[in-house]
């Protein structure tokens, strides 16, 4: 065999171990690239489920605190309504009770009965003034009393709409 031939020989083997190879390797490229697909979509699915899923417990935990906000408002258009009526019942015993103390005067001649009835009079007026003062403060009590009831049930039906 002459030189030349076995070059052509030797060429013809490199040839056919280099296109083995190559396909090899482009074989293996299809594959992985295949995988990564296969993955990747996979991911894209996982990600589109987790933000519907994201979503959906965003808007049943913005539901649950409408709902707490709405429960707030009633309760606080019912105690507004409590303490107006609350209000007038006091207006009510404040104004019998400066009746009372402008019937207490005792009419007539004895002086000492006249001081005692002014005495009277004037006791009437401080006790119907400190009835007055503390049913207004008893008013404004309740008041934030039930603001601050209000405000800490709608804090926690807001944390648990949050936690659940």
């Amino acid at each position: 065999m002459s030189w030349p031939a076995r070059l052509g020989l030797l060429a013809l083997v490199f040839a056919s171990y280099w296109g083995a190879y190559q396909h090899g390797r482009s074989v293996e490229r299809n594959q992985a690239l295949a995988t990564s697909a296969h993955r990747d979509s996979g991911d894209r699915l996982a990600e589109v489920i987790g933000e519907r899923e994201a979503r959906q417990e965003e808007q049943r935990r913005a539901e649950a605190q409408e709902e707490g906000r709405a429960h707030a408002y009633e309760q606080h258009q019912a105690a507004d309504a409590g303490a107006a009526g609350a209000d007038a019942a006091g207006q009510r015993l404040h104004d019998e009770g400066a009746k009372l103390a402008a019937t207490v005067s005792c009419p007539g001649t004895d002086t000492a009965a006249i001081a005692r009835g002014q005495a009277a009079t004037r006791a009437a007026m401080v006790l119907s003034d400190l009835l007055a003062r503390a049913d207004a403060r008893a008013g404004e009590l309740a008041k934030a009393y039930d603001q601050a009831r209000i405000a800490g049930q709608l804090c926690e039906a807001s944390y648990n709409a949050l936690t659940k």
